[in-house]
């Protein structure tokens, strides 16, 4: 029993969770979510890799639910991001044996690495290494997809490859090598500053020129730590930065960073601002666009402009949103400016914008982040957020912007 418990706390220090050993909602969601077949907490043991800088791949077979050119396209585009980072190239055989044989296979397929039919494990890869070393199987029970209605291949794709090329997996939830399936639109996946490390460790950098460094996942505890949005969801508080999210609740005994898509798929990265409405719907503004979600599902149409609420042209972006409830209305916050918008009458108020000095005395501009909870209005810039008292109309407290994830 006790070597269970042991594997147990493992399992829950990999996915960050409360160590407890014991078998709680967070742990068993953590378990249920689609994975990687290798092992979450256990090593390969010593790195290998490969000799060559040429690696030969071979798709010998296609998923029943993809056409054959999106399964080549997916493969195509999931080498191409190990490939832009190191000196390596993945040239694609048709016919001759490859170095790195790809299949799509169903339960017991003969390799001691079993199949569970849909859901639970996707994939597998095995090590660099002659015979099956560096070979990729799919599950073809799985609704293998081009985008997040199903699973994605492409996503698994990367990660799976990055095991055939030697990575084993990452505690870094921003990683390609984290085990738990995550979608990533392919317009905006990232390898993490982690993954083009240890590839570029093993095989070396491209010699092509990176326009920029690979992104590193924050810190909740960085001082210089800010946010791009923040919004109160029930007893909830969720913190945004980048593709990542951090959820704060009464009950929860440690906080811990995930990807935004893990909890909503339609949602893009980066966003500028998030409120959830009195009709129990969550709408996410980045940019001139903004999307609507009911119970983690998109709704029809999304994103539409922000003109639909009646900014004009010149305004491009949403900085921050102050949802108050109790008043059904809505404040937007644009540069020095904020807007009224009445979430009854669907439309803004007469008179506005104003300049926010003057509505809100004290309060510094731009903002990042505004969120009402418990009685005050939290307004967050830069590093700092500003506790403010909506009835007396003051700050009465400056603190530090991750005062709520347990700094």
């Amino acid at each position: 029993m006790d070597t269970f418990r042991d594997k147990l706390k493992e399992m829950q220090q990999f996915f960050g969770l409360e160590e407890s050993g014991e078998l709680t909602p967070c742990t068993l969601a953590a378990m249920k979510r689609p994975r990687c077949g290798l092992s979450d907490v256990e090593t390969f043991g010593e790195t290998v890799k490969w000799k060559n800088k040429n690696l030969s791949y071979r798709i010998t077979n296609y998923s029943p639910t993809m056409r054959p050119s999106q399964v080549k396209d997916a493969i195509r585009r999931a080498w191409k991001v190990w490939s832009d980072v190191t000196r390596l190239r993945f040239p694609r055989r048709s016919r001759s044996k490859a170095d790195i044989m790809i299949s799509f296979r169903i339960r017991d397929h003969e390799d001691e690495f079993t199949f569970d039919g849909k859901g639970g494990i996707l994939a597998h890869a095995f090590q660099p290494g002659t015979g099956i070393g560096g070979d990729v199987h799919f599950d073809s029970e799985e609704s293998w997809t081009v985008n997040s209605t199903g699973i994605n291949l492409f996503a698994v794709a990367v990660h799976e490859f990055g095991h055939a090329l030697g990575l084993q997996h990452s505690r870094d939830p921003g990683s390609a090598m984290y085990p738990a399936y995550n979608f990533v639109r392919l317009n905006e996946f990232e390898l993490s500053y982690n993954d083009v490390r240890d590839v570029q460790e093993m095989y070396g950098e491209s010699e092509i020129s990176v326009k920029r460094p690979p992104p590193k996942t924050p810190e909740k505890c960085d001082p210089e730590l800010s946010f791009d949005a923040v919004m109160t969801l029930q007893q909830e508080l969720i913190f945004f930065k980048d593709r990542f999210m951090w959820r704060s609740h009464p009950n929860f005994h440690q906080i811990g960073i995930t990807l935004i898509t893990s909890l909503w798929k339609a949602v893009p990265s980066h966003i500028n601002a998030a409120y959830e409405t009195s009709e129990n719907t969550i709408l996410f503004f980045k940019g001139s666009q903004y999307w609507a979600v009911q119970q983690l599902e998109a709704l029809h149409g999304f994103p539409k402009d922000i003109s639909e609420f009646g900014f004009p042209q010149r305004v491009k972006a949403i900085d921050a949103v102050l949802h108050l409830q109790a008043e059904r209305r809505t404040v937007f916050f644009t540069g020095n400016e904020c807007w009224r918008y009445d979430e009854e009458q669907k439309q803004m108020a007469a008179g506005y914008p104003k300049p926010t000095a003057h509505e809100w005395a004290g309060v510094k501009t731009p903002l990042d982040a505004a969120v009402f909870h418990e009685g005050f209005v939290y307004f967050f810039s830069g590093h700092l957020q500003y506790k403010y008292d909506p009835i007396h109309k003051h700050v009465v407290q400056t603190m530090y912007a991750n005062k709520w994830l347990q700094c």
